[in-house]
This record gives structure tokens, C-alpha cells and sequence, in this order.
């Protein structure tokens, strides 16, 4: 288990490194960030989309939360498309 009850998957590792975001940058996030969707339906844990800001640099985080272990499961880490999201990269655009 990683720092703080955090588990990074593999997939979530491998796209941080690829765009530059630090185990930092997720835990800050994680910590001051806000869940704007929620994928309760999701297996085998519910998951969340969470947003946040590291310096000027918006950030999205889906993670799953395994409550039982009391664990934040990393799935994936990316700078939100501003072409997908409204300003402020909380809502997505309408299509």
C-alpha cells in the first residue's frame, strides 16, 4: 500500500510519468481537490473523478475508494482537454 492509504495502479504510474505529475501533485489534489462525478456502479469499487489545482495547472484524478481496506485506489491522473471541458474543468462540454 502506498503513502497515506493511497495504492497507485500501474496504468496511473505510468501516465503520471508521461505528463509530468508527481506522487505530490496527486496528493495535493486528493487533499484539496473536489469529486465533481461519481461512478458508484463501478467494479469492484465505487470510483469519483476528482479535481484540483497544482499551482496554475489543472488536474483530474479517478480514483476508487476501498473503504473496507481504507484505501484510495490511483487509477489515472491527466490534465483536463480544455476542447472537452467547460472553463473551470468541472463540467463537461456538451456535445
Amino acid at each position: 500500500m502506498g503513502a497515506d492509504g493511497l495504492v497507485f495502479r500501474i496504468h496511473a504510474l505510468q501516465r503520471m510519468f508521461q505528463r509530468n505529475i508527481s506522487l505530490e501533485d496527486v496528493k495535493k489534489v486528493l487533499k484539496t481537490g473536489e469529486t465533481i462525478e461519481q461512478y458508484p456502479d463501478d467494479a469492484p469499487y465505487p470510483s469519483r473523478l476528482v479535481f484540483g489545482w497544482c499551482g496554475s495547472r489543472p488536474l483530474h484524478a479517478v480514483v476508487a475508494d476501498n473503504i473496507e481496506n481504507e484505501e484510495t485506489i490511483v487509477i489515472t491522473v491527466y490534465e483536463p482537454d480544455s476542447g472537452e471541458w467547460e472553463p473551470g474543468f468541472k463540467r463537461r462540454k456538451r456535445t
